[in-house]
């Protein structure tokens, strides 16, 4: 641990990294790479039950307004892990943006927690908090990594959405192979996409937007997709049941994808729609390692953003 002390100082006294982790896209190239092979450490020091005492003396507040299992599982477990100290903060107990002003909360709990983990329904009050929090803030999202990033393809398929979003920031800022395919109409935001394909080229990757979910698949080591209609959609799950229907990850889909190809998905699936249940619990699915693995990176970014 005291190596990598000297080395979270050496990154720190360079001044090169936000305060917060709010999204990938705000982060260098350089530190994501880091925390990704930190992460890989950090699992690796958990196989073989080695303590890690970053945070110790530590505590990381825990605002969850929208429902997480994963996250905040996996978060507060991080936490603990590290030797520090979780605080959940029941969004009923606060009422941030009602009952309080998102500053007023930030400047409050600054003086108390050493960082604040939340997970809110707008992005304002993510950036409300930081703005006005002397500690770190961290959008509570992770970073995910399967395989040889600069190597292997990757096709989303599915919704235009915020996980499709981090996606394409984080191939940018990794300079990955990145292909989408989402119907007419559910395309992800155009300037996020803009933006991340500039930096994807410039770092010697390449995003491509396929309308055909079987040609977008063709030469994919991964091929990842998401619920058709998020939290606050539920009003048009069944219009887009419809309209998303074409796009369903399933064995024909996975046919016209290379033999070695393998299944991701953020959780949780809903089956038989976004995905079947075939291709879900074949041996081509390795969502539950990813879902693993958002313990060491979620680790790796409080680590990183705390420890000194």
């Amino acid at each position: 641990m005291a190596a990598w002390g000297r080395r979270l100082s050496a990154i720190r006294s360079a001044d090169r990294a936000p305060k917060d982790f709010l999204s990938i896209a705000d982060w260098p190239r350089d530190e994501i790479e880091r925390m990704l092979a930190r992460a890989v450490e950090l699992k690796a020091l958990r196989k073989r039950r080695v303590p890690v005492r970053s945070l110790e003396g530590c505590s990381v507040l825990l605002y969850f307004a929208k429902p997480s299992l994963r996250t905040f599982v996996t978060f507060e477990i991080g936490v603990v892990e590290l030797c520090g100290f979780p605080v959940y903060l029941p969004p009923g107990q606060v009422q941030i943006g009602e009952r309080e002003p998102p500053e007023d909360v930030a400047r409050n709990l600054s003086r108390w927690c050493h960082a604040i983990v939340a997970r809110t329904y707008g992005h304002d009050v993510i950036e409300s908090l930081a703005a006005h929090a002397s500690v770190p803030v961290i959008n509570a999202l992770t970073i995910l990594e399967h395989g040889d990033l600069r190597r292997d393809e990757l096709c989303y398929v599915g919704d235009g959405n915020n996980m499709c979003h981090s996606l394409l920031n984080l191939a940018g800022c990794l300079g990955m192979r990145l292909v989408v395919s989402t119907p007419p109409g559910y395309a992800p935001d155009a300037a996020i996409a803009k933006r991340a394909s500039d930096l994807a080229t410039r770092n010697g990757g390449q995003i491509r937007f396929v309308a055909n979910p079987h040609e977008a698949v063709k030469s994919a080591s991964f091929v990842y997709t998401d619920v058709w209609a998020s939290m606050g959609q539920e009003a048009e799950a069944e219009q887009r049941r419809e309209i998303f229907r074409p796009f369903q990850v399933n064995a024909a889909l996975f046919a016209s994808a290379p033999a070695h190809a393998k299944l991701l998905h953020c959780l949780p699936a809903h089956r038989d729609e976004e995905i079947t249940a075939e291709v879900f619990e074949s041996e081509r699915s390795i969502v539950f390692d990813q879902a693993e693995n958002r313990l060491h990176a979620q680790k790796a970014i409080l680590e990183r953003l705390i420890s000194a």
